[in-house]
This record gives structure tokens, sequence and C-alpha cells, in this order.
């Protein structure tokens, strides 16, 4: 048994980079791709992801030091500081329950598929970091391992779910054909979203107005270019963080460089995935009678999209405003500041690309994972402590934005460990309802969908 557990830990040591390809390459294999082309899709969906991993370091590097010169500026004196999912997965990997998660779930999602209560083929072997996360606390804040197994289950059987009902989004705004997302922030946040489009859509006025980057393109040419917004944006940034000229140009083109260099990893990513996704889906029909699959990867892929890399980067300033606002906030967002398309991403295709709509959602979805993240310092906190990390030398108390702030975490802690129950009726209330309101909504257009097949 230790011998597995070493092993495991030592394939969770690889990093997404390293793991997904020979987990690609492992799917391919038995699905029946041939030796060659399966080796190639995984290491070129590996060099994708490697390539948003610097892009995402570019992003942490320049954006986080203007970031914190900015709320420095603006005189925040916020004593806990936002270390980001960089940190926060490494101790959650490092935790008791983490390695019993992998196992957990993929026979979730095993058993899931042939039940038929998903349509999701999860190969993110990677970030089921946040379904342990969950666990973990769990297992923290009540001292029962099994609740902390029991938390994992419900944290996956909600992202398998997610990753259904928001799968028409990605293959209809995105354009990713077979793919959904049922990880992280992106996912667990959407929810959000959908009564906020629903309400938008029914307000006179309010519902025709429409801003993309590509309208803005259409209207002013060149200068509304993916990579020009992303140029004034960062300028933008640079100036707020009082940046003198030199340094706020500098980031101007830094974040120009984003805008263009991610569609392009994205695209590795898709060139990679395509061969072992469509003979995974032929595959899986035959089995199951002609049913649709989706194969489950990382929102990385999402942040291809210039409206939500301009979305993440209106929010760095965004964010930090919030954070002023939010009660009792103790929390400097630094560390996901510049990952914030993550948190914002599927609500991004939700609203179709509309960035007015998208700073309404994400503005609701920042300011509960801020309060949210702020209720579960002390657990993050005894996580760093159950990992020795050497992070709580630095500070006595530590948190991430990422998943830290995500509602099904506070929820399950609160629901076996309650010590406020005024936030856990307000955020459970809340998000049951948003819950409740896109499965409602998912089922009316898959219903109309149905329908329309039918006539045609």
């Amino acid at each position: 048994m230790e011998f597995i557990f070493d092993a495991v830990k030592w394939f969770v040591a690889l990093g997404a980079s390293a793991m997904l390809p020979i987990v690609i390459t492992i799917i391919g294999l038995i699905f029946g791709v041939k030796f060659g082309k399966a080796i190639r899709s995984g290491i070129i969906l590996g060099v994708g992801f490697v390539g948003i991993g610097l892009i995402v370091t570019l992003m942490n590097d320049n954006l986080g030091p203007a970031a914190q010169a900015m709320s420095t500026r603006f005189g925040m004196s916020l004593q806990v500081i936002d270390i980001g999912w960089p940190g926060m997965s490494p101790l959650t990997w490092a935790s008791s329950i983490a390695i019993a998660a992998i196992p957990v779930a993929i026979l979730l999602n095993v058993v899931m598929l042939l039940l038929k209560m998903t349509h999701v083929v999860n190969v993110d072997i990677w970030n089921i970091w946040h379904f342990a996360f969950t666990g973990a606390l769990v297992h923290l804040a009540t001292g029962n391992y099994m609740l902390g197994i029991l938390a994992v289950c419900i944290h996956g059987f909600l992202a398998f779910k997610f990753g259904d009902w928001f799968a028409p989004v990605i293959e209809d705004y995105f354009e990713l054909e077979g793919v959904c997302i049922p990880h992280g922030d992106s996912a667990f946040m959407a929810p959000f979203a959908v009564p906020v489009e629903w309400a938008l859509d029914r307000i006179p006025g309010i519902n025709k107005i429409n801003i993309t980057s590509d309208i803005i393109q259409k209207k002013f040419g060149v200068i509304g270019e993916p990579m020009i917004i992303g140029t004034v944006l960062g300028c933008l940034i640079g100036a707020l963080a009082g940046y003198d000229v030199k340094g706020a140009l500098q980031l101007g083109v830094q974040m120009a460089a984003v805008m263009v260099l991610m569609p392009k990893m994205v695209k590795c990513i898709m060139e990679g995935l395509m061969p072992i996704s469509e003979v995974a889906k032929e595959k899986m029909a035959k089995r199951f009678h002609g049913a649709k699959f989706y194969i489950g990867l990382d929102p990385a892929i999402l942040l291809g999209d210039s409206q939500v890399v301009s979305a993440g980067l209106l929010f760095v300033p965004l964010t930090i405003l919030i954070a002023m606002i939010v009660p009792g906030n103790r929390i400097l967002p630094f560390g996901d500041l510049a990952t914030i398309g993550f948190f914002i991403a599927i609500a991004v295709g939700i609203h179709k690309g509309n960035l007015f709509r998208t700073l309404i959602s994400g503005s609701i979805i920042m300011f509960i994972t801020i309060w949210i993240a702020n209720q579960v310092i002390p657990l993050t906190t005894a996580l760093a402590k159950a990992a020795n990390s050497n992070l709580l030398n630095k500070s006595s108390e530590i948190v991430a934005l990422d998943q830290g702030g995500c509602p099904i975490t506070y929820i399950l802690t609160q629901a076996f460990h309650t010590t406020n129950v005024p936030g856990l009726i307000a955020i459970g209330a809340l998000y049951i309802f948003c819950i409740a309101f896109t499965y409602v909504q998912y089922r009316k257009k898959m219903n109309a969908k149905k329908e329309a097949d039918s006539q045609n």
C-alpha cells in the first residue's frame, strides 16, 4: 500500500504539464489510437500547457507587483496575503486526503458514466486537487477522515454535473467541440452568472448594451484589436500602480503578448486533444448507444478567448477595489490576481462575450470569493501547518482566493462543523438557488434543442 501511495505522489509531483501527456497517451492507447499518434497528441498537449504556464508566470511576475503597488498606493493595509493557486495546490497535494482523492474521483467519474449521471470523461487528473482541497478542509474542520472523503465525492459530483450543464456554453461560445470544463472556480462560480444573464435580458435599455472586443475592433479598426486592448489595459494598470512611463509601457506590451500568445497555446492543446477526443467519443457512443460525451479539461484553455483575457485584466484593479468594500475583509488579493480569468471564464461564455454583463456578474463573483476566503483562513493556515510549509515563515496566516473562496468548500466545512450560522444560511441559500436556476435553464435549452432537432 505504501508503494502505491509513493507512486501516486511521484505521479502528482510531475505537475500538470508532464502528467497530462501521460494520461492522454494512455487514454489514446486504451481507445485504440495508434502508438505514435497517441504519443504525439500527449506531447503537443503538454507543450500547450507548458506555454500557458509560461504565460501565466509572465502575468504573475509582472501583474503581481503592479497589483501590490496599486494596493499600497490606495492605502490598503490588509494582513493576510493571497498566495494564489500555485501556492495552495502543493499544500493540498501534501494532505492525507489528496492521495485517496485521485482514485476516489476516478471511480466516481466511472460510476456516474455507467449510471448515465454524467457525460463527462475527466482526463484532467491534476485538477483533482480542487476536490482534495475541499476534502482536506472538511477533514481539518471535523477531524473525521471519512467526512473528508465524502466531501471529495460531493465536490466531484457537482463538478461533473457542472461539466454537463455548461458544455453547451463551451461548444457554442468558445467553439471547443466535445470539451467541457468541470474544474475549479470557472465551473463553481459560473452558476452566479446564470441568473444575472436572465435578469439583464429582462431590463429594458440595459438588455441592449453589448460591449465586446470584437465590437470595439469593428468600430475602431486596428485600435480595437485584442493586442491593442491588452496594451491599453496593461498601461492603465501600470499607471494606477504609480509606475513611470517606461514601467507602464513595458507592462502594456507584456499584456499585449498575453493576448497574442494565449490563443496560440490553446490551439496546441486542442491539436493534441482532438485525435484522442474523436476516437474516444466514437467508442463511448457505441458503448452507450449514441450518447454524446465531453472530455473534461483544465479551464486554462478558455483563456484563449480575448474577451476572457480582457475581462481578467479589467478585474485586476476592480478586485482590489472590491476587496476594500467586502465587510471584515483581511485579505490582500495578490497571488490569484493574474489568473482572475479562471474565475470568470465560463461567465464570459454565459454572457456571450459581453464585457458589460461580465463586469456585473464578475463583481458579484469576486465579492463572494473574497468574503468566503476570509472565513476559511484558519483552515487554510492549518493546511499549511500540516504540510510544514515554509510559507508560514513569512506570514502567520495564509489563504488563496482560488478554491479558498469556493462556495461548495465553505458550505461543506460549515455543514459538517458549523461556526457561522448566518454565513452558512446566506451562502448556502444563494448558491442552492443559483444551482437550481442553472439546472432549470440548462433543461430548457436542452428541451428546445431536442424540439428543434426533431423538426429538422
